[in-house]
């Protein structure tokens, strides 16, 4: 059973991968800064100022903690870890599970079943047990017909709250204590995270900070927050990530110039977009000015997006200025649609809702995480 899910965990894919090139989690992975502790209440700052907030922070007043020692105090039974977008969540919860496939970390845990909310999001119509909800995701768990968890210790990880499009009424949503019992999908989450089903099973919860705040105080016993990478972290990635270890030292010293860059480097997704970018301007030593700042960064990356689609997909060496603005401005549409909605990820009627062709975004949405196609 283990095996299957080391098979899904032990590549990465980072942005657009060709067919093969995906790469192995474990050569890549750099070690996040994970704390202790919760300020709670909702935060409204940007995210941005998050991460400039915390890059201050001084370090004593915080307690780090391994995403492999979560559920070492046996009285902690449901952990809540928060973290702003990009800053390695997902990647987290998946080298997690890796380590305890290969035998490396939580070998008392018996199974470990990883759920992520943009899945359970296409099964909001469906009524169903919380058995037969497992065995949708892990069919080789049908030979076990009931989960004994007095007996085996198995942990449910619920990655990416702030995805979650299902209505997650605690107080409303009836009781459920059978684990055989049909309801929605909703009701199962939120009488499992109130212990009412399984009350024995480990619970793991990833979110945005802006959407931690609908889980009820009571049903955690411990909160974490992905901090992202320290300083020594950053250049740790980037020689990583980047095997021309000059053109890696050249990155790292430009990053270093700009207090802005510098600061966004917590995030390891904006490392990948920083690497991205100025692997081509500094390796090819492309005309014009290196970006320096955020606005720069993100327009070049744009760019290069747009021309690896074209080039990728249809061939084209450079893209019709036309089609380009289209797109750009129907993703555009799309995205501030959406965040007006609150939503933080993209299923086929919104695109289409926004004029935008499901079969021409279909060949290139591994630019990001934000669309499933259902």
């Amino acid at each position: 059973m283990a095996s299957n899910l080391r098979e899904k965990c032990k590549r990465i894919n980072e942005g657009i991968s060709q067919h093969g090139s995906s790469a192995l989690l474990n050569e890549i992975y750099t070690e996040l800064y994970i704390t202790e502790g919760w300020s709670g209440g909702i935060n409204n700052e940007h995210e941005v100022r998050q991460i400039e907030t915390a890059s201050r922070r001084p370090a004593t007043q915080e307690t780090p903690i391994k995403c492999n020692d979560l559920f070492k105090d046996k009285s902690i039974r449901s952990v809540l870890t928060k973290g702003v977008a990009g800053i390695g969540k997902t990647v987290s919860v998946q080298k997690f599970i890796l380590d305890w496939t290969e035998g490396k970390a939580n070998q008392d845990v018996f199974f470990m079943f990883p759920l992520p909310f943009r899945e359970l999001n296409l099964m909001k119509q469906q009524n169903l047990s919380l058995m037969k909800l497992l065995h949708h995701f892990f069919p080789e768990m049908k030979k076990l017909e009931l989960i004994d968890c007095d007996s085996y210790k198995v942990v449910l990880i619920f990655d990416g709250l702030d995805e979650c499009r299902l209505p997650l009424n605690f107080q409303k949503n009836e009781r459920l204590c059978d684990v055989t019992e049909s309801a929605s999908v909703d009701v199962l989450l939120t009488n499992f995270i109130k212990r009412n089903l399984l009350p024995s099973a480990l619970l793991w919860i990833t979110s945005r900070p802006g959407a931690a705040n609908q889980i009820p105080p009571e049903c955690v016993d411990q909160v974490t927050e992905v901090r992202g990478f320290s300083d020594p972290q950053k250049e740790e990635y980037f020689r990583k990530r980047i095997s021309d270890q000059s053109l890696a030292n050249k990155i790292i010293t430009h990053m270093k110039s700009s207090r802005s860059l510098y600061i966004m480097c917590h995030i390891p997704v904006f490392c990948w977009i920083s690497a991205t970018v100025l692997e081509r301007m500094l390796g090819e030593a492309e005309s014009g000015e290196i970006s320096k700042t955020l606005t720069q960064m993100f327009t070049h990356f744009l760019i290069f997006q747009i021309k690896h689609k074209d080039q990728k997909y249809h061939q084209k060496c450079d893209p019709d200025p036309q089609q380009t603005r289209e797109n750009i401005l129907a993703l555009g549409k799309l995205a501030f649609q959406q965040l007006e909605k609150g939503n933080l990820i993209f299923y086929e009627e919104d695109l289409r809702e926004c004029g935008i062709d499901v079969r021409e975004v279909s060949v290139y949405h591994h630019s990001g995480p934000a669309f499933i196609s259902e």
